[in-house]
């Protein structure tokens, strides 16, 4: 497969949406991004790789990082992770309330906001530091030691993360939640401000892909079995209340972030990731989906 040309082709072909949808401007520090930028790498578990464009330009990779942390998770606690949080798609808002508080304080699955919430709340239970102890993991399986916190943008989620914080206190009223709630909600802001290049990401990734070659990173272990379930969650819930327009257009389980990136997996063949700032009604990259979707078409292949 020459991807070079494939990602050459695609690029071309998207051209057109460049001026489609607008960065996450509730965000005020992703609002200053500069939204005509796009990147696309992709890196097959054959040392194969190809790219375009801004592919090496990091950004903010937001709610990505739940993946990260659904591993920590999973190899910390096991399948009793799953009596903190459910594993089926949401079909709301990845902020919503309303299905939190229906559902008795249980969040739906690891990547809505309040999943990632009490994720981060394991994580500040059962490590040394939370913080380093993180960002370690991520340089780990990204095999790149230069890999940081964006501070500022934690800090600008926080100054105006109102509705996280109510998410928050439903689930501390629930018992959902068991560590002081702004130590939590910190941890959390900062987990989604790490930045990431879209060969960052694609290196990362390529954990996920290849299963059948040992998970084991900074101390962070998960079995064959591990590693595909989390691929199952991100099929079904990776990409909010649009993760069916994603399996049907696409066919690959992936994520996405609000930072305007996506990565997604073809199992035992490769990873990509793709960045472009301007997101959808739904939260997602406007370029990425289509870049993503032309993958699969043109390359005939997808899980299905």
């Amino acid at each position: 497969m020459d991807y070079q040309k494939l990602l050459e082709n695609i690029y071309q072909e998207i051209l057109p949406y460049a001026k489609e949808g607008k960065q996450a401007n509730y965000i005020p520090e992703l609002a200053k991004v500069n939204p005509d930028q796009f990147g696309m790498f992709i890196h097959s578990i054959y040392g194969e790789t190809a790219s375009i464009e801004q592919a090496d330009t990091r950004f903010s990779i937001q709610s990505i990082s739940k993946v990260f942390a659904l591993a920590m998770c999973l190899s910390i606690k096991g399948d009793d992770l799953w009596k903190r949080v459910g594993r089926e798609p949401s079909g709301t808002a990845f902020n919503s309330l309303i299905q939190l508080e229906v559902e008795h304080g249980i969040p739906r699955n690891p990547f809505i906001n309040a999943g990632a919430l009490v994720m981060a709340d394991i994580l500040f239970s059962h490590l040394d530091d939370p913080a380093n102890d993180f960002l370690n993991f991520v340089r780990a399986v990204a095999n790149n030691p230069t890999i940081e916190y964006n501070r500022d943008v934690a800090n600008s989620e926080r100054e105006n993360g109102y509705l996280n914080a109510a998410i928050a206190n439903l689930l501390k009223y629930h018992g959902t939640i068991e560590n002081d709630i702004e130590s939590v909600l910190n941890f959390y802001f900062l987990m989604c401000s790490i930045e990431m290049s879209c060969r960052e990401l694609s290196l990362a990734f390529l954990a996920f892909a290849n299963h059948r070659r040992k998970f084991d990173y900074a101390g962070i272990s998960l079995t064959a079995s591990q590693v595909k379930r989390i691929n199952a969650i991100m099929q079904t819930c990776g990409f909010y209340d649009e993760a069916g327009e994603f399996a049907y257009f696409v066919g690959l389980p992936g994520k996405s972030g609000v930072g305007g990136g996506i990565v997604a997996i073809h199992p035992l063949q490769y990873s990509v990731a793709v960045w472009s700032p301007r997101l959808n009604s739904k939260g997602n990259s406007v370029m990425g989906m289509k870049a993503l979707e032309l993958l699969t078409t043109e390359t005939k292949e997808s899980i299905f």
